[in-house]
């Protein structure tokens, strides 16, 4: 019977010609009905797949056939069955070349070399997390928007009120953030990728000791699940919306009508709406229209 896995993974990488390992991709997955996105730019690959494990293992193994991505640290999650065994967390493929791996809207601020990205964040294992933690204070930096880290975060993080990843370098600009600039600042996010260009970014405006969660959060929980310094749900980006590492995962987020304790992320119901809300299922089913979206068109 086919098994259901997710695999996640990134690689910053120059790439002379994104549009035909777009078309490589495409037809590597095709083949093997693997779904998912993919992502493709001249520097690098991200991508988020599902489909059956032998299928994906066989994707893994054409990918690291290509020399500039033979090093990519692949990551596993559990996927869901849509019945014949195959992942129903992904309905489709889409494979696309952008200008960035991750919209920062600061395309022309990150340098690649061979080794990837140039003057990022020090990269701590999880272990190597726990040992920083214990050896001085330090400032867990949330990498993500409000949503992802509302129901989810390390415990006393600094976490930017932003709703999408291209307002992070006005945030950094603000100057909110400065009195953190001499201190050791530890960024994460889901599966490290945000972070690859994070860190550079806030080393470019002065911060001076910065270090990245090797992996993101996807590692750090299967290390530690909910017994670390992780709390809460993680966000993800397939049909699942959340996942937790164990059976005893606590309830930080709150209802953003009632704030009753919930981790549950609900897109708006208005069509004209395209935000996304925390609310609990009590709530949900007696307001779908976002608060944002009620007030503007009030």
């Amino acid at each position: 019977m086919a098994t259901p896995k997710v695999l996640l993974f990134y690689a910053f990488t120059p790439l002379a010609d994104p549009e035909a390992i777009r078309l490589w991709q495409h037809t590597l997955c095709d083949s093997l009905d693997v779904r998912g996105r993919i992502i493709v730019t001249k520097d690098g690959i991200n991508a988020t797949l599902g489909g059956d494990v032998v299928q994906l293992k066989k994707y893994v193994r054409g990918t690291r056939a290509y020399a500039p991505f033979k090093d990519i640290d692949f990551k596993w999650s559990e996927g869901r069955s849509r019945g014949d065994g195959t992942t129903a967390d992904f309905p489709r493929l889409s494979v696309r070349v952008r200008d960035e791996l991750v919209t920062f809207g600061a395309a022309d601020e990150l340098e690649l070399d061979e080794h990837g990205v140039v003057d990022g964040g020090t990269h701590l294992t999880p272990a190597e997390l726990h040992a920083l933690v214990e050896s001085k204070e330090v400032v867990f930096f949330d990498g993500r928007n409000q949503i992802e880290s509302a129901i989810g975060h390390f415990a006393g993080a600094v976490r930017p009120p932003v709703e999408t990843t291209r307002e992070f370098v006005a945030a950094l600009d603000s100057g909110a953030y400065d009195h953190l600039k001499d201190k050791p600042v530890v960024t994460y996010c889901t599966g490290g990728i945000r972070c690859e260009v994070l860190t550079p970014l806030m080393k470019h405006r002065g911060f001076q000791e910065v270090y990245q969660l090797d992996g993101g959060i996807a590692t750090y929980g299967e290390a530690y699940g909910d017994d670390g310094l992780w709390e809460g749900s993680l966000y993800v980006f397939d049909d699942r919306i959340t996942m937790d590492f164990s059976d005893h995962t606590a309830l930080v987020g709150s209802c953003d009508t009632c704030e009753a304790p919930t981790n549950h992320v609900a897109d708006c119901g208005d069509v004209s709406c395209v935000r996304q809300m925390v609310r609990c299922d009590g709530c949900l089913q007696g307001d779908r229209m976002c608060d944002a979206h009620a007030s503007a068109s009030a």
